[in-house]
């Protein structure tokens, strides 16, 4: 395969990587979801290797051993954050596509070095000129050193050994570790020479983060697993984690020294301008006469990388919110319509990048095209709401401002607005400048450290890898069809090591040849259930799988189970059975909510047991009373229907072909497992997913599906709970007790319920209404009554005094009398109302100079334990009742004598 180097795309860079790789054995693996699956030590997936993690952790087997992939990746939280460097440097971005191959086992440094080698250098592939190329390796690897000097030729004073540079044994840039046990290794990096007209020098020399210099490539060898005592130990099966950004060779290949000026986000660039509306007249005209890439504006980059991560990571599933993943892609989005605005973009601009992106990356990466719709709304409301955040900071601002003392912002007030409204700081710095005010910059700066600080550390998972049992060989799972079974035990771990045998009262984890006990997968929980022999009894209190094998929780409550024994394995039937419906009920509630809300709902993850079904989907609105109702009903039609439910075998190509809904980000295997149930619509089943889960023979095994409830969990994000079976009968039986029980008390016929309990309420209303009235009579009344107490403090007429048995809401009637009665005043009532106090203080105008009922009030608050607060003329709070309050209301004329 030859490809000029002068007219490579990226695409075509990419497409030439893994074709490459597959000539040399590997299997060409899909990109994963940017949403790691099942690992909660990554807030996104940031390396190829993320996928593979189990593979080289040995907990998982897969029908290859070598692979290759381009994977898609975000950094932009935790300790991998490159946020506040996007669009300023030239190659920090929040999204990047990562090339990769990998060997389990199979072949290691010669191997993975000579691959790269030729790949970067033939002229069958890249052609890259070999004086441009130079390598580093692990100080003590002289393994790595020999093959790039002896066996690839490549010059010695072009072989960099790198030492331990960052502090302490094995930390080092060409060192890496999974973490701070578990495997690890050596690695050898590929640096490409941009030329001596740039600025740098060759890594380890004072100038490596210059850009001249600049790393390609890196060859990871993992070598060894370290124990928690910082033992290193050889691995029976060393492998290649290997990782090459798609946009550093791109530049390379394009004869350019910024990531920026590919032709990737050259297009992307091009197209975001003129969604905004830029004029880049004179950049293009610049940029024509140089016959060299444009350059955009910093703003400019930073919304067209912005609008890769955010448009991926919707597409993979995560929402915008206040938390976690969704906190981090808000964060994002408002960073890149912030730049926009600053360009002159007005109005919701920012969903429109979704086109260009599909352009130059949607052939690559379907699921941009296939979320469109959810892409673009998405994007669109998170805009509208920042708008409105936007001004909800202003509002705040203006506060801080009213009460600013001095010409400088405090460094807190910026990081707050930041922080907590979005309300970026140079917005902050503008306002404040025309206002003839100041920003305490070095403040602000402390926060953002401090903030920096916290997302590093928790970025920082304390996993020891090594506590992680690792089983070899497999067990035959027999529990479709079964609930008993023979089985002999191959492994008996206790507390993390194996061990020949358990006795009665030990807690273990057996492994079994074969077994009925589904171990925990795809929402479903994991059986329970028991075995015995003639020796003993072990109660399995929960199954899951590691790699293969099945393995078995639980407590040996007789006897004892030793290696090699044969045992009866039973699971508990009712109890499967209970969740086999609630599993079969879930994937028909899944296919039923499309049907009613459209074809966007994705699932986002459930729970599947015996007394409950969960499942989490994506919709942006609550699910309506009446929509609740449609989808109850279409679920109990399909169980009434009584269709049998079909299970079958297929290649991953021909489940897809069959209509087979895959959820995104799982790992599928090239034969799947493909589930069919309910009535035909067309030429498809009412529902085909697939599964390897546990359900019903017949959809009437279910008996009738009961919603329980519908909410939200996260923005965009719906759970629905549901019961089916005897609990569901249980659930509407009991509403129909609750109803009888009302009947009986309003003394109502059946179909008069509602109709009596609306007049109920009416009247209710009615009543309250009355005693509001009353309430203001009576404060009132009492206001008059309290003026008698006014004393005058620092020259200023003041109301501090006690009230019984009154709350909240009557407190603040009685305040309003007190004060239409007593003009220029500093009033302070506490109500009590059993075992706690309402508190509220007003002060005039003309007193909020010098003292400030907010402050009154937080001083009240926390001498009493309580909370509370407000605006300079009014506030409110509360606290328990204890000992404390009658000295702090009798010492409250003092401390305010001394504001």
């Amino acid at each position: 395969m030859v490809l000029s180097t002068r007219s490579m795309t990226s695409a075509e860079i990419r497409e030439a990587f893994l074709r490459y790789f597959e000539t040399q054995g590997h299997t060409r693996v899909a990109s994963s979801s940017l949403v790691p699956a099942n690992d909660p030590t990554l807030l996104f997936t940031n390396a190829g290797m993320n996928q593979f993690k189990d593979c080289f952790l040995g907990l998982e087997k897969r029908n290859y051993v070598r692979a290759t992939s381009s994977q898609k990746c975000v950094r932009a939280g935790g300790k991998h954050n490159d946020l506040d460097n996007v669009g300023y440097t030239a190659r920090h971005h929040t999204f990047f596509e990562m090339l990769g191959n990998f060997s389990f086992g199979d072949y290691f440094k010669r191997d993975a070095l000579k691959f790269a080698w030729e790949f970067l250098t033939s002229t069958e592939w890249l052609a890259l000129p070999q004086d441009k190329l130079y390598v580093t390796v692990y100080h003590t690897d002289d393994e790595a050193f020999d093959i790039w000097n002896k066996e690839i030729g490549l010059d010695a004073d072009r072989i960099i050994r790198i030492g331990d540079n960052k502090g302490e044994k094995y930390a080092s840039d060409n060192f890496w570790a999974m973490g701070d046990t578990g495997p690890c290794g050596p690695c050898s990096e590929i640096f490409f020479d941009h030329g001596d007209h740039i600025w740098g020098g060759l890594p380890g020399s004072p100038e490596e983060d210059g850009d001249r210099f600049i790393e390609i490539w890196n060859n990871v060898f993992m070598q060894f697993n370290r124990t928690a005592d910082g033992v290193m130990h050889e691995l029976p099966a060393p492998s290649v984690d290997t990782g090459m950004g798609l946009e550093r060779i791109s530049a390379v290949l394009q004869h350019v020294n910024s990531n920026y000026e590919i032709d990737l986000f050259q297009d992307l660039l091009k197209d975001t301008a003129q969604i905004i509306g830029l004029d880049t007249t004179t950049i293009d005209a610049e940029a024509a006469n140089n016959n060299s890439p444009v350059q955009y504006p910093a703003s400019l980059k930073v919304v067209a990388d912005h609008a890769r991560s955010c448009c991926f990571l919707i597409a993979d599933g995560v929402n915008p919110s206040n938390e976690g993943r969704g906190y981090v892609l808000r964060r994002i989005i408002r960073r890149a319509v912030r730049h926009g605005n600053k360009l002159g973009a007005t109005g919701t601009f920012f969903y429109k990048t979704l086109q260009p992106l599909i352009k130059v990356m949607g052939q690559a990466y379907p699921e941009l095209e296939q979320q469109r719709s959810r892409i673009e709304a998405m994007l669109v409301r998170e805009e509208e709401l920042f708008a409105k955040t936007l001004e909800q900071g202003l509002k705040l601002l203006e506060a801080e401002l009213s009460n600013l003392k001095g010409n400088v912002i405090a460094g807190e007030t910026v990081f707050k607005l930041y922080d907590t409204y979005g309300f970026p700081a140079d917005l902050t710095a503008d306002i404040a400048r025309e206002r003839n005010l100041e920003i305490d910059e070095s403040g602000f700066e402390k926060e953002m450290a401090a903030q920096r600080q916290r997302a590093r550390d928790a970025g920082k998972f304390a996993v020891d890898y090594n506590s992680v049992v690792k089983v070899e060989g497999e067990t035959q799972f027999d529990g479709y069809d079964a609930t008993q079974g023979q089985g002999q035990i191959i492994a008996i771990y206790k507390d993390g090591v194996q061990v020949a045998e358990v006795v009665e009262g030990d807690e273990a984890l057996i492994v079994l040849n074969q077994s009925p006990f589904y171990a925990e997968s795809g929402g479903q929980v994991g059986d329970t259930g028991f075995f015995k022999n003639e020796t003993g009894i072990f109660e399995v209190q929960d199954t899951k799988k590691s790699s293969g094998a099945i393995v078995h929780q639980g407590i040996v409550t007789m006897g004892r189970l030793a290696e090699t024994q044969q045992v009866e394995a039973t699971v508990q039937a009712d109890v499967r059975d209970a969740t086999a419906r609630n599993h079969s009920a879930t994937h028909l509630l899944h296919a039923a909510l499309r049907q009613i809300l459209g074809a966007h709902v994705q699932q986002k993850g459930s729970l599947v047991a015996s007394e409950i079904l969960r499942f989490d989907f994506a919709n942006d609105q609550p699910v309506s009373y009446a929509q609740l109702q449609q989808i109850e009903r279409l679920v109990n039609q399909e169980i009434i229907n009584n269709t049998p439910v079909q299970t079958e075998v297929l290649g991953i190509e021909d489940a897809k072909n069959k209509g087979a809904m895959m959820l995104f980000g799982e790992k599928y295997g090239e034969e799947v497992r493909v589930l069919s149930m309910g009535s035909m619509i067309d030429t498809q089943n009412f529902s085909i997913e697939l599964c390897g889960g546990i359900h019903v023979k017949r959809t009437g095994d279910i008996g009738l599906l009961k919603i329980t409830s519908e909410s939200g969990v996260a923005a965009g994000v719906r759970r629905i709970e549901a019961v089916t079976g005897q609990r569901a009968l249980d659930v509407v039986q009991k509403a129909d007790a609750d109803i009888q029980q009302i009947n009986q008390l309003l003394k109502a016929q059946k179909d008069q319920t509602v109709e009596r309990v609306q007049a109920a309420v009416e009247q209710s209303t009615a009543l309250q209404k009355q005693i509001e009235q009353l309430n203001q009579k009576l404060a009132n009344f009492q206001a008059g009554e309290l003026l008698s107490q006014v004393q005058t403090v620092s020259g200023r007429s003041t109301l501090i005094t006690t009230v019984q048995a009154t709350d909240a809401k009557a407190l603040r009637h009685l305040h309003d009398g007190v004060k239409s009665k007593l003009a220029n005043a500093v009033i302070v009532l506490a109500g009590i109302d059993g075992d706690k106090i309402s508190l509220i203080a007003s002060v005039a105008a003309e007193f909020t100079a010098q003292i400030k009922a907010g402050d009154i009030i937080k001083h009240l608050a926390t001498e009493l334990g309580g909370k509370g607060g407000g605006k300079p003329d009014l506030a409110q709070g509360g606290a328990p009742l204890n000992e404390k309050f009658d000295q702090v209301i009798a010492d409250l004329p003092n401390w305010l004598e001394q504001r």
